[in-house]
């Protein structure tokens, strides 16, 4: 998902649009989630970028995603860019014999 959301609608309230665009990056997560993994993975990670524009987009953490929209609507912004992309991962494994 490469989105940019815009927050200004002639008939939809302000807060209302935060949370449909809110609501649009969680269904597309679950979406994700629910797809079959491939034999060689354990989840599915995601790589993210946000930002006001695409070329101001900063590398975040998935579970940021919805904290940045927020800081979003306390600053009144228009509009955000929102990138979203699943890739296959597998765990990895910690070695516990060296804390002993």
């Amino acid at each position: 998902m490469k989105k940019t959301f815009t927050l200004n609608h002639e008939k939809i309230k302000y807060p209302r649009m935060v949370d449909a665009a809110k609501h649009e990056v969680k269904k597309y997560l679950k979406r994700e989630r629910n797809k079959t993994l491939p034999v060689d993975a354990d989840y599915w990670a995601f790589d993210c970028k946000f930002g006001n524009t695409a070329e101001d987009a900063q590398v975040v953490h998935v579970a940021e995603i919805s904290n940045s929209i927020s800081e979003i609507e306390k600053q009144g912004l228009e509009s955000f860019y929102v990138e979203i992309i699943a890739r296959a991962a597998q765990r990895q494994v910690q070695d516990f014999d060296d804390e002993v």
